[in-house]
Parts: structure tokens; sequence; C-alpha cells
């Protein structure tokens, strides 16, 4: 039985009206099957057997960035091809039932199967091996699964692909809907921000250091920020150990916020967390410093578990670090200062730290 989790608090309560979209974020992509393989000593090593002390599965893939926002109370509506297998079965129940995901737009494809991720973490590191195929074309959804004509949205979360367009993007900005933007690794070697062509489209785009550096041909993050700005309305960089950097173009203000110390288990999505962190307090209307230094502890949170969408944290983790860190007396007084308006937002304390996720495995049933 799938138990959903229950978002609670509304970031975005003080911000609704009568006549929003009863969506808050949308997104299309691939879902696929992690298994992820944990308590690794090493990298496996060509030649011979590894063997791992634990073993997980979730939804992956576009999953992880969907959940990530839905445990943060946003309305998120997905638009995904699922496979008739058990899978894709699993993967379904667990976003539509147990997150609450809305899967209106998505289908499950007759004769094709799911997508499946390997990923093996170890020293804070991770290699994965993938296996898949494309879904086939649907005549109502032939953008890669995503419909012609998007749900009505506050915001949309797009992957930018080089060299291509997505006609979705374009539909969904013209209605009104916000584009956050985050880009994978150019493979062709161009680093080409021409090739970006739905970049206009987007009011944010979020690449990391290394991205934004060969795309900008700069030699620093902080420049390439700037650099993006003739771009795009908003760039955010991340830089890995030492936080994120933002440049808003529109007003003339920069941000950067350091990373939080953390022992990472797992960075498997702690980007998308990142994402759906400053996603939830751009639509909040938080200033900018505000909305980095949730999106950082948003993914500082999420590496400290196994799994991608599954570590994603919800306000209870939230509460319960914030809760946490002030209970030593050691701690700078403004670093803490720079969190202190998570204060108004959070629930009543209600469990303890640490908090464990669940991390479910495949169960088949008979027919």
């Amino acid at each position: 039985m799938v138990v959903p989790v229950q978002p609670t608090v509304d970031p975005l309560k003080a911000a609704r009206r009568a006549g929003d979209p009863a969506c808050d974020v949308y997104l299309t992509g691939t879902v696929f099957l992690d298994i992820i393989f944990t308590g690794l000593d090493s990298a496996p090593v060509r030649g011979t057997e590894s063997w791992a002390r634990g073993m997980g599965s979730s939804p992956g893939g576009v999953a992880n960035m969907a959940t990530a926002l839905a445990r943060l109370g946003l309305h998120t509506s997905l638009a995904a091809a699922f496979g008739d297998d058990h899978y894709g079965e699993y993967c379904w129940d667990a976003l539509e039932g147990g997150e609450g995901i809305d899967l209106a737009s998505s289908r499950t494809v007759p004769g094709w199967h799911t997508p499946v991720t390997v990923s093996m973490a170890y020293e804070g590191e991770r290699t994965m091996v993938s296996h898949g195929h494309e879904p086939p074309p649907d005549a109502e959804a032939p953008d890669g699964g995503a419909p012609s004509c998007p749900p009505r949205a506050r915001a949309a979360v797009a992957s930018l692909t080089p060299g291509a367009r997505a006609p979705w993007i374009g539909q969904a900005a013209r209605s009104g809907t916000r584009i956050f933007a985050d880009v994978g690794w150019d493979d062709t070697g161009r680093w080409d921000l021409a090739g970006l062509a739905d970049l206009a489209h987007c009011e944010a785009f979020l690449p990391n250091a290394e991205e934004a550096m060969r795309y900008t041909r700069t030699s620093c993050p902080r420049a390439a920020a700037r650099a993006l700005t003739d771009h795009v309305p908003l760039a955010v960089v991340t830089l890995g150990a030492e936080g994120a950097y933002a440049v808003d173009a529109r007003t003339g203000e920069t941000a950067e916020v350091p990373a939080i110390e953390v022992e990472a288990l797992d960075p498997t999505g702690a980007g998308d967390v990142f994402v759906a962190g400053f996603v939830t307090g751009t639509l909040a209307g938080w200033p900018l410093a505000d909305r980095l230094a949730f999106a950082g502890l948003t993914a500082a949170l999420s590496v400290q578990e196994f799994g991608g969408s599954l570590s994603a944290p919800g306000w209870a983790e939230v509460g319960a670090w914030w809760r946490r860190v002030r209970e030593f007396d050691e701690q700078d007084p403004v670093a803490l200062r720079r969190y202190s308006f998570l204060e108004d937002l959070l629930p009543a304390a209600s469990r303890p730290w640490p908090l464990r996720r669940a991390v479910p495995t495949i169960g088949f049933r008979s027919a």
C-alpha cells in the first residue's frame, strides 16, 4: 500500500488568488525506474564481483524533480510516458498515489518497457548504467511525451537540449507560464548559446559552474552568470561545495549563498532538488538570497539520503533541520540569521532529527 506524503506547508498560500491556475508547476520528461545499490566500499572493478550492503528502488529521471516540487507543497503536473510493465505500474502508483502528483497529462504505452537506471553509490559519488528506448510517438503528444497544449500553470521546469527546440516551452510561455530551465552536458562540444533556442522563452536559467563557463567562454562562474543575463533575465549558477551565485538582470541584484556542509551519501537528484527549492521560493515571492539559501538547503538535505526522488526533503525535514541546528551553542549567529526566514513557514515540531524516509524495493504481485 502506498501512503501519500502530505505536505504540511503551502508556501504559496499568501500568493494564491481566485482564477489562478490549478497547477503550480508543469514538467515533462522521461521516468526511469532507479535501482540503487548502497554500502559499496569502493567503485566496481572490472572482472570482479562487488557486494552492496543495501539496495533500494524508486522512480527516477524527471520523477526526481516532480517529487521534489510536490514535497515542497506545490501542485505538480507531470506529462510522461510510462511502460505497461510492473516497473511502470510501480512508478505511476508511487508518483500519483504516494506523492500526489497529477498524471492526467501522462500516458501508459502498450508494449513499451520502462527505462531502467542502476546507480551505485560509494564515497559520496555515483556510477550509473541505464537502458531504455524512446517511446513510440503519440498523436496527442508528439513532442517527446509533452502535450501540444500544456496545462495552464504558474511555472514550468524545462531541460534544454542543445540544437533542439521543444515547442511546448514557447506555447507555455505565451500562456503566461514562467519557465525555469536547466541543461545537460553538451556532448557535441559546441557549447553554443545560440543552440539553446528556447532560452529566449525562459525567466531563469540554472546551469552548474562548468556548464555556465563553457557556454559563456569565461573562466569564472560569477562572470559567467553575469554574461548569461544577456540572454535570460535571471541566471543562477551552482558552485558545488561553494554554494550558488545569482544575478537578476531586471533589478541588477546579485546574491551569493555558501553551501551547507553535510555528509553526502548519494548526490543523485540533488540538482533537481535545488531547482525545485528555487522555483518554490520564486513563486512565493521571496528575496533572491532567500531563494538561493532555501534551494541550497533542500539540496543539502537530499544528499544525506540514498536515492533520487525519495531523498527529496519535505517541510518536516526542513523543520527538523532548523530546530536541530539551533540547539548547538557554537553555531555562527550570522549563518543562523541567513535561514531565519524559515521561522514563519515551518510546521510545529512533530518529528525528531535525524529523519529517515523508507526506500521501497519492488514487489511483484502474483497474477
